[in-house]
């Protein structure tokens, strides 16, 4: 059993790790990285005519296969790409137990000459191991994670379609499927890919109320870790949000409640006068992959940007005075959500309609370097 008390200056070093990404391996990966080729086992008949491209919810359908493979005495498996169907469980699996579960949100897209291309997939791999890490799971291999990616896109290109707003939504994951209700790290893992073709994440406007007893995360936690359980704590107090009329949650800081973090799924942008603010990453604030490039963006575009914590109170007092004009969030489902307004103590402060905002500049010039509109100055479109 991994004893998370290994990881090098132990735990409370957790956001060292993820600054300078050195690669900890608490699992052994195979030598003979080559010699696992991926099966490929295709569905006798597709679903894609059954599908209405036009009016899909987020999430909710699913390409003819997925991507498999498992970790079993101490090595990765032959991995297989196979029909998208359900599998069995023992119901003393470790996922169901202790919650031993990561994830990645990544997108492909279709350009108007047929080929597909990936956005920044090296960071998503990345981040997925610093996860994997940080819940005491194996790292997944670049081979198997990229080339099941990409043969299972090429295997299923027909349920991505062209046209900007049309994505296909990547979710690679892993699960501990090993057995026993002993509280240890699993001994078997299994690593997916599933797709689901995806137009918008979120519908009409967007309000929030921030957060002013509930928490996302907090220091020496798992909250700069992409893992399941960091989602489902936030279903409460968001639902609770949901019944004042509310979308999403401004997370805060677990300690003071003062410092704006995180909105709901989403990396959030604060624009005081002309200046673009948002937060720096820690070990309670996701490393957003959007949010990276849009600070990118923003850089070459000549808007001032300052990343630093950011206050409940100095959001109240520019909303008072005028200067708060924007507030947005950011991240790979929603890419770029504007948000019309909050909620703090009870007070809800509307905010100003502005026109040519950073959220739109920004989202416009991202969408068309990921749709292929544009030119990616930047290197970071790939090829499938």
């Amino acid at each position: 059993a991994l004893n998370i008390s290994l990881f090098p200056g132990g735990p409370a070093n957790f956001s060292t790790y993820i600054n300078t990404k050195k690669i900890f391996k608490p699992y052994p990966i195979m030598s003979t990285t080559q010699t696992n080729k991926i099966e490929i086992i295709k569905a006798a008949t597709s679903k894609i005519n059954e599908v209405d491209f036009d009016n899909l919810s987020f999430g909710a359908v699913f390409t003819d296969h997925l991507f498999e493979c498992d970790y079993k005495n101490g090595e990765w498996q032959k991995p297989v790409i196979k029909p998208y169907a359900p599998f069995l469980l023992d119901p003393s699996a470790k996922v169901f137990h202790y919650g031993q579960a990561i994830f990645e949100g990544m997108k492909a897209y279709k350009d108007d000459n047929n080929d597909l291309w990936l956005f920044r997939p090296d960071e998503n791999y990345k981040r997925f191991n610093t996860s994997a890490v940080r819940m005491a799971m194996p790292e997944v291999p670049e081979h198997i994670f990229m080339d099941g990616l990409n043969q299972l896109l090429q295997l299923d290109e027909a349920w991505v379609k062209k046209g900007k707003g049309n994505t296909m939504y990547i979710r690679p994951f892993m699960i501990a499927t090993g057995e026993g209700v002993i509280a240890n790290p699993s001994d078997e893992y299994k690593f997916m890919i599933i797709l689901s073709p995806a137009k918008s994440y979120y519908a009409g406007e967007v309000k929030v109320l921030i957060a002013e007893h509930y928490s996302r995360a907090a220091n020496g936690g798992i909250g700069a870790a992409k893992a399941a359980g960091n989602y489902a704590a936030q279903f409460y107090p968001t639902t609770l949000a949901n019944k004042e009329g509310f979308q999403q949650v401004i997370w805060t800081d677990d300690a003071t409640h003062t410092k704006l973090e995180e909105a709901g799924t989403m990396n959030v942008f604060f624009r005081i006068n002309d200046t673009l603010l948002t937060a720096p990453t820690s070990e309670r604030i996701l490393d957003g992959i959007t949010r990276k490039s849009l600070l990118d963006m923003a850089k070459k575009e000549g808007i001032n940007v300052d990343v630093r914590p950011v206050l409940v109170s100095e959001l109240v007092e520019a909303s008072k005075n005028g200067s708060l004009k924007e507030i947005f969030g950011a991240g790979t489902a929603a890419v770029v959500n504007p948000i019309i307004g909050y909620s703090y103590k009870d007070v809800y402060y509307e905010l100003p309609k502005v026109e040519n905002s950073y959220a739109s500049l920004l989202k416009e010039k991202l969408t068309n370097i990921q749709h292929k509109l544009a030119e990616d100055t930047f290197g970071w479109t790939v090829k499938v």
